[in-house]
């Protein structure tokens, strides 16, 4: 029996998933035309466990990072909004007396914002909120801290950039993975066809050589 194991050396992609190798010849490959099936066979068994469980991982990972994105989104245009509105009205109250224009943009500043926030899924509330310089951001695990707005933004912002580029990254290690498992597949229907063929040629052989002592 020849053991054949996938060598250490295989291609990676950038994050470090193996290659899956095609096997070209599969008598080669196992060793010789008596060569065993069943120890390849059940390493591509294994190959092929391993890359399906990257693939639920990775699938698991891009759908967590396509819900997260939007909230992330949301959450930096509503804190460079408020950022708008009091630089706006900064500026409003320094040309105060210049232009009827400017004006009107003081009073529209110096109202309160109305809107609404979530309570739950179905339930939201509306609220007024006053000019503020500070604003408090949800880190996960329960932990919400304070920022300043400038702060808030950039902390927002590399968090965007962050998510954006592991979404990037996991989708494309699952479409590699998945053509590997392609490969493994093919792989493993290769060597199967390619044993009952030489079982059958074998048997086929038997039978010719026991009919001719027979005769």
């Amino acid at each position: 029996m020849v053991e054949q194991k996938f060598p250490e050396s295989l291609d990676k992609n950038p994050r470090g998933i193996p290659k899956a190798p095609f096997i070209a010849n599969v008598e080669e490959y196992i060793g010789g035309p008596d060569g065993d099936v069943e120890g390849p066979l059940k390493d591509f068994q294994d190959a092929i466990a391993k890359y399906r469980y990257m693939d639920g991982s990775l699938t698991q990972r891009r759908k967590g990072l396509e819900d997260k994105i939007p909230d992330i989104r949301k959450t930096l245009q509503m804190v460079e909004f408020l950022k708008q509105r009091r630089d706006r009205k900064q500026k409003a109250d320094d040309q105060e007396d210049d232009l009827e224009e400017d004006d009107e943009n003081s009073e529209g500043a110096k109202k309160p914002l109305t809107t609404t926030f979530e309570l739950n899924d179905t339930l939201f509330a509306e609220a007024q909120l006053d000019d503020t310089d500070t604003v408090y951001l949800w880190l996960g695990a329960n932990v919400m801290l304070s920022y300043e707005i400038p702060e808030a933004i950039t902390l927002l912002r590399s968090k965007l950039d962050a998510a954006e580029t592991s979404l990037k990254t996991a989708i494309e290690d699952l479409e590699f993975v998945r053509e590997q498992l392609t490969v493994m597949e093919v792989n493993t229907a290769r060597m199967y066809n390619w044993d009952v063929k030489r079982r059958r040629e074998r048997r086929s052989a038997e039978e010719a050589a026991k009919r001719e002592k027979e005769s």
